[in-house]
């Protein structure tokens, strides 16, 4: 099945539950997608143990396992992942220690993987361009493994010299540049993007599919994007920030950063903190209490971040009256939102799959072979879907 095939199977699953992807569940009530379809009442009788295996795992993962599940809801369940399944990139690259001794645990797992994928299209490109090189590990282990020149285009100068230093006496150079405006490449280039954010990678995806370049993609942070809507490259429906952000929900049992537990406590704290701000009049987009404040500090609990949010507002710090109240009003509104936004995270995958298809159909319309995948275990890092493209179909990772 072509890419475009595949893409046009998304967009039969996705198209007809826009309205679900419009409207995140911001407060207690029944959002109107979930009105319509009675699905409510099936949803807020979930027990605890339930609701956290929904979370584990995913909600499509145990409806099968619940007979009085909505005949469509389960539907829903069972055609998105379907549509979604994708065939693992098998291989790793056996890295020296030296080599890797600046780079984090998951990280080298990473490297590992894209490396042994991209080696057949490495061995006939003339350069090597690594687009959003970050640090530059994958810049300067490519550049050594395959004997190549490679190059480093990251846009925060402090990580260029980094990058520079570190590579010193390699073929790997690093350049200072904002690819999202400044990207050109060669037909001889192989193009790099390990985990380009939002828009830098369909900027990535224009400039090799122009090229006719090989390509190798993994996307990360979809709602990165200095418009309010992504375009499609090939065909489908324009997608919102607010769609793309919800990519970032990844049903796992534990998270890469904390426990299920912790991450869920965070947010029922960042709840009650809007619930707070709102009560002292402060207009609040959605998800923008914590404004100013390092998303991680939401773990301290409410006191911290309320003390923090409120004299970043040049207000007077919480009472304790006040903490309570709102933490008795988030427990009781958080345990109905957690269970009415079941449906519309069960749609994360489904999104990230389309904008990945997108793209590669695009690859493909320039007349390019195209191979998606699974690059990476979730537990490795959740945004795992690798795009590859050629004009050489055997130099494709075997999938």
């Amino acid at each position: 099945m072509s890419c475009s095939d595949r893409l046009r199977r998304v967009l039969a699953v996705a198209e007809p539950v826009q309205d679900i992807l419009e409207r995140r569940v911001e407060d207690a009530r029944v959002p109107p997608w979930c009105e319509a379809r009675n699905w409510a009442p099936f949803l807020l009788a979930l027990s605890e143990t339930q609701l956290r295996e929904a979370e584990a795992h995913g909600l499509g993962a145990l409806l099968p396992t619940l007979p009085e599940a909505p005949a469509d809801l389960r539907e829903l369940g069972r055609e998105s992942a379907s549509a979604t399944a994708l065939s693992p990139i098998e291989g790793n690259t056996e890295l020296g220690a030296e080599a890797l001794r600046s780079v984090r645990l998951r990280k080298r797992a990473q490297l590992s993987g894209l490396l042994a994928a991209v080696a057949g299209m490495a061995e006939a490109a003339e350069r090597i361009v690594d687009v959003g090189a970050g640090s530059g590990h994958f810049t300067r282990l490519s550049a050594d493994l395959f004997e190549r020149d490679a190059l480093g285009l990251e846009h925060n100068a402090a990580r260029v010299a980094a990058a520079q230093e570190r590579s010193d006496g390699s073929r790997a150079t690093f350049l200072a540049v904002d690819a999202r405006s400044a990207l050109e490449l060669s037909e001889r280039d192989l193009a790099i993007g390990l985990h380009a954010c939002g828009e830098l990678g369909d900027r990535l995806v224009a400039a090799a599919g122009g090229a006719g370049c090989d390509l190798a993609l993994v996307s990360c942070c979809l709602q990165k994007i200095s418009t309010p809507t992504r375009a499609p490259l090939a065909f489908g429906f324009e997608l919102k920030r607010e769609h793309l952000g919800l990519t970032n929900l990844t049903a796992q049992p534990r998270g890469i950063e904390a426990t299920i537990e912790v991450t869920i406590a965070a947010r029922e704290t960042r709840y009650a903190l809007g619930l707070l701000l709102r009560a002292r009049g402060v207009e609040l987009e959605p998800g923008a209490e914590m404004s100013g404040i390092n998303r991680r500090r939401a773990n301290a609990g409410l006191a911290d971040v309320a003390a923090r949010a409120l004299a970043l507002r040049g207000l007077p710090p919480a009472t304790d009256t006040e903490l309570r109240h709102h933490l008795t009003v988030a427990a009781a509104d958080y345990a109905r939102i957690r269970r009415l936004s079941l449906p519309r995270s069960m749609l994360a995958r489904l999104v990230e799959v389309l904008v990945s298809l997108d793209r590669a159909a695009h690859l493909e319309q320039r007349g390019l072979e195209v191979r998606v995948g699974q690059l990476f275990e979730p537990a490795i890092s959740p945004r795992n879907i690798g795009i590859f493209a050629s004009r050489s179909g055997p130099r494709l990772p075997a999938a």
